[in-house]
């Protein structure tokens, strides 16, 4: 199932899904290229992320906790780039810092964050596909008995506009106040911590936040920044050009946004026929390439390239599900340059690519 969020709206996706007892992965990418992922078990919620490869939201709510630096302990998750937050939620909790109880609460706001940031989206596309339940899970959730808490909650988001614009604006004090304006609040509003990070960092529900930052902004006592977000970019150091082959919509779309937050310029298609044509077209330093896909597999593809004297010597690195040493030798016998098993994680994807490509000054 796939589609553009002007044809269905993401409510009804959602009811879909639930209706149909799908489990998957549905991806939801909007016009400005942020992507969500949520993933479902029998159709309901068990998962979502906005795929932050910083682990920005998962070190807000260790800091709720008072545990910042927990994320610093651990190893990085084996799990795949699009789950790279659920992998370190639970090792967190195998290494005994966070309890179940605090763990499954974490998921529950990772969900109720995404479905706030995505409900009131009319612009964008989105694919589900079909695939094994994400495990090990610890919570479920059924979009329809919460559904109506968030068309509430998106209408009182709203009655905040123009002077709240974003979730990841940042509110400063006007002057230096000698009394408190938010109570607990306080502690945090610095001009750089969102409006997102307070709601985590405090427990309070988004728009219970909204609406103290709204009165103190319209009572003169406070000022709202613009989300850093919104600012544009300095000029980026010139990347290598990634090609990324793989017949999975999601892992297309995980190592594109991956990559696009690290500076590369990336190209993902599911395809394998459509990228032999791409390849010739743009010209990249470096292709990404699945084993296992319908039409053409990696191994002819890799070999059909390396038949060209244009790709020769263009670095090739294979992603695959698999695992055993004869499909490491047949990679290596069509002119693999590297292999990665799948599900691989962000910094294995990063270092791997960075081994076999220059950054350009």
């Amino acid at each position: 199932m796939q589609g553009t969020l002007r044809e269905i709206d993401i409510h009804t996706i959602i009811n879909l899904i639930e209706l149909g007892q799908r489990t998957g992965e549905l991806l939801i990418e909007s016009s400005a290229g942020r992507f969500w992922f949520l993933f479902f078990d029998q159709g309901e919620l068990i998962y979502a992320t906005d795929n932050d490869s910083n682990l920005t939201r998962l070190r807000d709510y260790l800091k709720r906790l008072n545990l910042e630096q927990a994320l610093d302990q651990l190893a990085p998750s084996k799990m795949g780039i699009n789950v790279l937050e659920y992998g370190q939620i639970w090792l967190l909790l195998e290494a005994k810092i966070i309890t179940p109880a605090q763990a499954m609460q974490i998921i529950t706001n990772t969900i109720r964050e995404v479905l706030f940031d995505i409900l009131g989206m009319y612009q964008g596309n989105f694919v589900f596909e079909i695939s094994p339940t994400l495990n090990p899970r610890l919570t479920k959730i059924k979009f329809s008995e919460i559904s109506n808490g968030y068309a509430q909650s998106l209408r009182t988001w709203k009655q905040f506009y123009p002077i709240l614009q974003s979730t990841n604006q940042c509110p400063v004090f006007l002057g230096n106040p000698t009394e408190p304006i938010l109570g607990v609040l306080d502690q945090w509003v610095d001009g750089k911590t969102s409006i997102r990070q307070l709601s985590r960092y405090s427990g309070w529900d988004i728009c219970e936040v909204g609406h103290e930052l709204y009165e103190a902004i319209a009572a003169g006592k406070m000022a709202i920044t613009r989300s850093p977000l919104d600012i544009p970019e300095q000029v980026k150091i010139k990347s290598p050009r990634i090609l990324c082959i793989d017949d999975s919509v999601t892992i297309c779309r995980a190592v594109e946004y991956i990559l696009h937050n690290h500076g590369y310029e990336i190209m993902a298609i599911s395809s394998p026929v459509k990228a032999l044509s791409a390849v010739f077209q743009y010209k990249p330093d470096l292709v990404l390439c699945d084993i296992t896909m319908p039409e053409l597999d990696g191994y002819e593809l890799c070999g059909m390239l390396r038949r060209s004297s244009l790709f020769a010597k263009l670095p090739i690195i294979m992603l695959t599900g698999k695992d055993g040493f004869i499909d490491r030798v047949k990679a290596r016998m069509v002119g693999a340059t590297e292999y990665i098993t799948k599900p691989f994680g962000e910094k294995e994807l990063l270092t791997t690519i960075e081994k076999h490509s220059h950054r350009l000054h």
